[in-house]
């Protein structure tokens, strides 16, 4: 795979990852009474923007859900961090590596293996 195809393939990853946790965070803030009902209004359409962006990727195969999967990973500890002001534990940056690691042999291994 060239950079430029890692690359946009990835970017759609973290994309697909943002629009998944926002839509899931905002009804969160309104169900711990953290905000409003009206969050529920751009929560959705971020759901609907996750779905369009997950007809975009690749191939709908175990294989690139999982390395998608690794990806969400990481955005969901950076969202702890940068939005939820949590620092990540060793043990969460040592997750992610694995993670990540996992997720290039999983797609390293499809070149390897043709």
């Amino acid at each position: 795979m060239e950079f430029g195809s890692f690359a946009r393939t990835f970017g759609l990853f973290f994309a697909t990852a943002i629009a998944e946790i926002v839509g899931c965070y905002l009804p969160l803030l309104w169900l711990t009474g953290r905000g409003s009902f009206w969050l529920l209004l751009p929560a959705a359409l971020s759901l609907a923007v996750f779905v369009w962006l997950l007809t975009l990727h690749p191939a709908a195969s175990g294989r690139v859900y999982a390395t998608y999967g690794a990806v969400y990973i990481a955005t969901a500890l950076a969202w702890l961090w940068g939005v939820d002001g949590v620092t990540p534990t060793w043990t969460d940056v040592l997750g992610v590596a694995l993670a990540l690691c996992g997720a290039g042999v999983i797609a390293m291994g499809q070149r390897v293996a043709a």
